[in-house]
């Protein structure tokens, strides 16, 4: 049982280490080296669970954790089929609060939108490629977690969008992620390293929707305000700026 909880506490720990991360600097290289940085929890997730595929090492601690939930723990609690929805669903449940993220209705239901898409493609198109059984051996699309990909891709939302308000907004919805990735395990639904691909991927869909939304859509409402007249008088002839508030 302690290696199991190890785990958790090390999960614990990526998931803490995804908020103290910070997100804007006015410096470019700066800002450049951050997006970097904040892409080295997601990567390394993927990459456990990617590895362990094919290590004998992290298979056997699969089975390991699997033995040590069966022996101790009896009853399964499927709240994780409603949990993976809690994050995202918060950020608009704080909005007809009068809580204000970052973006409004449109802008944020494009992004999570955008997020939903990219990370259902992904695990979806994983899980009829890669034959892997799953713990209660009910079927042979166990990699990567649907559940755990969902709660913490609206996790990474619901900090994105919070974030400059509290960052403990973060905090609770990366908990409740990391709640339903366990409970994937003690359910006997997943292993270890499907949950962990499955959170890499979530965050990384997120993070991907909102440099879709900054760079192609945002800057493309910035460029669309600008405003160019050529004048011509009896002195002069030149061209005119006008920019749209």
């Amino acid at each position: 049982m302690k290696t199991f909880f190890n785990i958790i506490f090390l999960l614990l720990i990526f998931s803490s280490f995804a908020q103290n991360i910070p997100s804007t600097q006015s410096d470019t290289l700066l800002k450049k080296d951050n997006n970097l940085a904040e892409l080295i929890l997601p990567i390394s997730l993927v990459t456990y669970g990617i590895i362990g595929l094919e290590s004998h090492f992290l298979r056997f601690y699969n089975y390991e954790i699997k033995e040590e939930v069966g022996e101790h723990i009896d009853n399964k609690i499927t709240i994780d089929d409603y949990s993976q929805y809690a994050p995202f669903t918060s950020v608009y449940l704080l909005n007809s609060l009068g809580i204000e993220g970052k973006h409004n209705l449109k802008d944020r239901s494009l992004i999570l939108g955008s997020a939903y898409l990219i990370m259902g493609a992904t695990v979806l198109t994983l899980k009829s490629v890669v034959d892997v059984t799953r713990p209660d051996g009910s079927s042979n699309n166990s990699f990567p977690s649907g559940h755990t990909a969902t709660a913490f891709m609206g996790a990474e939302f619901l900090y994105q969008e919070y974030k400059d308000v509290s960052i403990w907004y973060g905090v609770a919805g990366y908990s409740v992620a990391l709640g339903t990735g366990v409970l994937r395990m003690i359910n006997d639904r997943h292993w270890l390293t499907d949950v962990s691909a499955g959170a890499g991927f979530g965050i990384l869909s997120t993070k991907i929707a909102y440099y879709i939304f900054d760079k192609y859509i945002q800057e493309d409402r910035v460029i669309s305000k600008l405003g160019f007249s050529p004048y011509l008088n009896d002195k002069e002839v030149g061209l005119s700026l006008s920019f749209k508030f």
